[in-house]
């Protein structure tokens, strides 16, 4: 079942093109990636999917219905989530208070205080970071912010949940935890969508890849089909 799809999806900042004629699909249950040269247009599209930008043209369905210029809050609470290249967290509030307040407010649920905090507890224990809940955001390492992010965005409930470069600047051991990550938020019943440069992670975590370059989609296939594309290497991964 395809449960996000975009139609010649297209936006222009002036006479520049950043995403063009852009066709794309997302079946439930799949981890999809996304990749390209820097200023391939593959953020701008994150950013036209979640509503941050409004599209030029083209539509976007989620599960069906059209999600083409809906606010971003009002895409979220219908189940569709994402974090951000820089994690995007309340810097003064404590790891504890972050995850808090995205489980009392990250959806149109009514929810208890108290159930509220036990869910922020379990959020924080399935991200590995139930020992800094009393830490400032803005004092966690990069990798541990991420995760934070990430937990926020899973007190959302989502159904679909977009990564934008979550293993950016990461070590080999922490982009391996990444890995295992996103693999037990698929477990979950997520789906995933995901901008990522590293490339031992997208080959190993996803099911299918799509190519941007210059705004416009130049291939899609499985890891191994795309690995082994001549258009993608000369124009991506090199030799």
């Amino acid at each position: 079942m395809r449960i996000l799809e975009g139609e010649k999806i297209t936006k222009h900042f002036g006479g520049l093109a950043a995403v063009h004629q852009v066709d794309f699909d997302i079946h439930q249950g799949e981890v999809v990636g996304l990749i390209g040269p820097n200023g391939a247009g593959k953020t701008t599209l994150f950013n036209l999917i979640s509503g941050s930008l409004p599209t030029t043209s083209g539509e976007i369905r989620y599960k069906g219905k059209k999600i083409t210029r809906l606010k971003p809050h009002q895409i979220c609470r219908k189940g569709l989530a994402r974090t951000f290249q820089s994690a995007k967290l309340f810097a003064g509030m404590t790891v504890f208070e972050n995850a808090l307040a995205a489980s009392l407010f990250g959806t149109k649920r009514t929810i208890s205080v108290p159930d509220a905090e036990r869910e922020a507890t379990e959020l924080l224990e399935f991200v590995e970071l139930s020992t800094a809940g009393e830490m400032l955001a803005k004092d966690l390492p990069i990798g541990s912010r991420k995760r934070l992010e990430v937990a926020r965005a899973l007190a959302t409930k989502p159904e679909l949940l977009m990564f934008d470069e979550v293993m950016a600047g990461l070590n080999p051991a922490e982009v391996t935890q990444s890995m295992e990550l996103i693999m037990k938020i698929r477990n979950k019943g997520i789906t995933i969508f995901m901008i990522e440069h590293v490339m031992k992670a997208i080959m190993n975590v996803c099911d299918r890849i799509i190519v941007l370059h210059h705004g416009s989609k130049i291939a899609e296939g499985t890891p191994e089909e795309i690995a082994t594309s001549r258009t993608v290497i000369e124009v991506y991964l090199g030799e």
